[in-house]
Order: structure tokens, then sequence, then C-alpha cells
């Protein structure tokens, strides 16, 4: 990871590669999320940028609270800093609301937009869900971090203990080590944001809407936000990968890869 220093922020960052640039923003918890992709030969042609938001891994401490719009500074930071005027943006749950916000803000930074398993709040499912995210909340501060992490990940990962730490090596830890940005930052701004239909049907870049195959299994909001990003979004794909829950990138790298390839040269910059 190199990092940008100078500004008001340090951000820790990857940037690797040659080709059409891909902005990826991690979700909460995880900040190497998307390192198993870095790899995969359906992406050697692009070139591959991924940054740790505040508070996680090598990045300077989060605020006691963040608007989606200050996050979404933090990518055109990101991007102005290694050069790139336009990207594939990729979003991963958390991530993916950053990834919206800036493609409202500034859509000529954003080419394309994937969405894996937004975390919006919309549809009939909101309620249970937002009622399960407090409840995280509250656990976090009730027990020990590593408790809470755990907790947090089974619900959305239920087998995750047995790959995890294979395929990002150290990633658990970390996230017991970023688990107050995750739970007292994170999971506050999505709660607070104003991101549904109206603002997703503004959208104009293609989009491409991934789910995980056994995501629906394990909470309505997924399938529901899913169906509803469809609708709504004007120009949109969708893609389910088989084998997969929320932590799809990490289960089944090659199948995102694969998927993320094919869509970018469909929409090629």
């Amino acid at each position: 990871m190199q990092l940008i220093a100078g500004g008001d922020v340090a951000l820790a960052y990857h940037d690797a590669g040659a080709g059409e640039p891909v902005l990826f923003v991690h979700g909460a918890s995880i900040a190497d999320a998307f390192r198993p992709l870095f790899s995969e030969t359906a992406l050697a042609d692009y070139r591959l940028i991924a940054y740790h938001r505040r508070g996680y891994g090598g990045s300077d401490p989060a605020p006691a609270s963040m608007t989606l719009e200050e996050h979404a500074a933090d990518c055109r930071a990101v991007l102005s800093h290694v050069g790139v005027q336009r990207a594939h943006v990729v979003g991963h749950s958390f991530g993916s609301l950053v990834a919206l916000q800036l493609a409202l803000d500034t859509p000529q930074l954003v080419g394309t937009l994937t969405l894996l398993e937004a975390g919006l709040l919309v549809g009939d499912s909101a309620d249970l869900y937002r009622r399960g995210l407090d409840e995280s909340v509250a656990r976090y501060r009730e027990v020990a971090a590593r408790v809470a992490v755990d907790e947090f990940f089974r619900l959305r990962w239920p087998t995750y203990r047995e790959r995890l730490d294979r395929v990002v090596p150290g990633a658990f830890e970390q996230a017991v080590r970023d688990a107050a940005t995750c739970f007292e930052v994170d999971l506050s701004s999505g709660l607070a944001a104003e991101l549904g239909e109206a603002q997703v049907r503004r959208v104009a870049q293609p989009t491409l809407v991934v789910l995980g195959e056994k995501s629906a299994a394990l909470h309505p909001r997924f399938e529901e936000t899913y169906r509803l990003l469809l609708e709504w979004l004007p120009k949109r794909k969708g893609c389910v990968v088989p084998g997969a829950s929320h932590f799809l990138q990490l289960e089944q790298p090659r199948a995102a890869a694969d998927a993320l390839a094919a869509f970018f040269r469909r929409h090629p910059l």
C-alpha cells in the first residue's frame, strides 16, 4: 500500500496494473475485501485501484461521524492523486453507498458503476434491516470487539471462519482493530443515508447490480434491494454470483472478476 498524505487526510491505497482504471470502495469491516480480485486473470488488463477508507487499515482515523458526501470526496481525492479522470467504480455493501454518492456528485468521474449487495435501506425489508444495524451497534457497545465482529460476519457469511484468513491473511484481526469505525461511524452513516428511489433513478451510468446466490436465505433485504435497484436504475444489468453470500468477492473471486471484466468490456471508458 502507498499513502496519500499532505492534505486533510492520509489514505492508504493500492494502484497496480495498466489499462482502464477500476476504483474499488470497500464496505464496513474488511479493509482489504477486494484483494483477492487483484490476482484474477480476468482483470489483468485493467489498472486496479483500491484504498482504505478513513478508520481502516493504514489510513487516518475517521471522525466521529462522516456523511456519504465526505466519503465520496475521499474517493475523488484518491482518483485525483493517481491522475485518473474517469474510472469504473465498484462498491461493496456500505462502499456501494459511497460509490452511488460519487456517481451522483461527480458523474463525469464515474464511467460505470458496480454495486455488490448495496447497503440501502429500501423496500419492505428496510425497517428490519435498520433494526438489525441498530442491534449490531448495541452489541458492539456491550461485548468485546472480537465478539461483535464475529457475529457481524456470521450474519453475512455464515462459514467465514473456514476461508476468510486464507484468502486475506490477517483480515479478521484487522477487522477487530477497525471495529470502532465499522460500528460507530459506518453503520451510523448508513442509517442516516438518504439514498432511495429518487436518487437511484438519477444515476445515468451503466450499472452492474450483483447479488450473492446464498444471500437471499440470510436476510430479505439482499434480494429485495437487488430487485429494486434493477427496477429503478435506468441503465442496469443484474448478476447473481453462484455459491456466494454477502462477501461474494472473497467467497468466489474468480466468478466476481469474470462478471466485472465482462461488464467493463461491454461498457469501455
